[in-house]
């Protein structure tokens, strides 16, 4: 029996009569800094060529087709989640209000959020989980695409504010470099507290080097 065919873009281009937003997160991994989130909705008169998982990207690729979608999208919203939220409420649920916060930050309602990962946040309008949507949906490639360059613009002003601890190289990620800084240095005001090496270290533990 032949497999039954993935999951294309074609079958999110059925809403007929919906106003679609993509929607997806940037930063649930690392020891610090926000947690962002961007929804977006695109313009079929004015398509972004070359639209993908952000992961899948160069940084200069992401960096250029955020402007060309800030520039053709019909609207577009970037919002997030500082640390204190996140050791607050935890890291889904704290992505899961950043998606709402960029939802919501939208000039135009949409009548439908199409939303990266298996769990949608809780919102006003109706909202479809795509597992993997972020290399399946334009517009959720799209949201992937501005949320991944906003935390990272992000990351490098925490570098100016804290710079010991490498933000711009490692993004806040847990990398044997970010790990030895923060072992060196302390925790600084912007690292997650609820994190494990963070916590560790707070504890008087020893930090795990990866």
């Amino acid at each position: 029996m032949p497999k039954a065919a993935p999951q294309t873009l074609a079958l999110f281009d059925d809403h007929s009569g919906e106003i679609i937003c993509g929607v997806d997160e940037a930063g649930r991994g690392p020891l610090a800094g926000p947690v962002f989130a961007a929804a977006v909705i695109l313009d079929p008169a004015r398509p972004v060529k070359g639209l993908r998982d952000s992961k899948k990207l160069s940084e200069a690729a992401r960096d250029s087709l955020a402007l060309e979608i800030k520039e053709s999208a019909l609207a577009w919203a970037i919002a997030s989640c500082n640390e204190q939220e996140i050791d607050e409420l935890n890291i889904l649920h704290a992505s899961m209000l950043a998606m709402r916060r960029a939802v919501e930050a939208l000039s135009t309602l949409p009548t439908l959020a199409l939303i990266d990962g298996n769990r949608c946040p809780v919102m006003s309008i109706r909202s479809e989980a795509i597992v993997k949507g972020d290399d399946k949906v334009p517009a959720i490639s799209a949201a992937s695409i501005l949320a991944k360059t906003a935390r990272d613009a992000a990351l490098l002003v925490l570098h100016d504010t804290y710079p010991h601890y490498g933000f711009d190289r490692h993004k806040g990620y847990p990398t044997p470099l970010h790990l030895e800084m923060l072992r060196l240095h302390g925790v600084s005001p912007v690292h997650r507290r609820s994190y494990a090496p963070v916590k560790a270290l707070l504890s008087g533990q020893t930090v795990v080097m990866a």
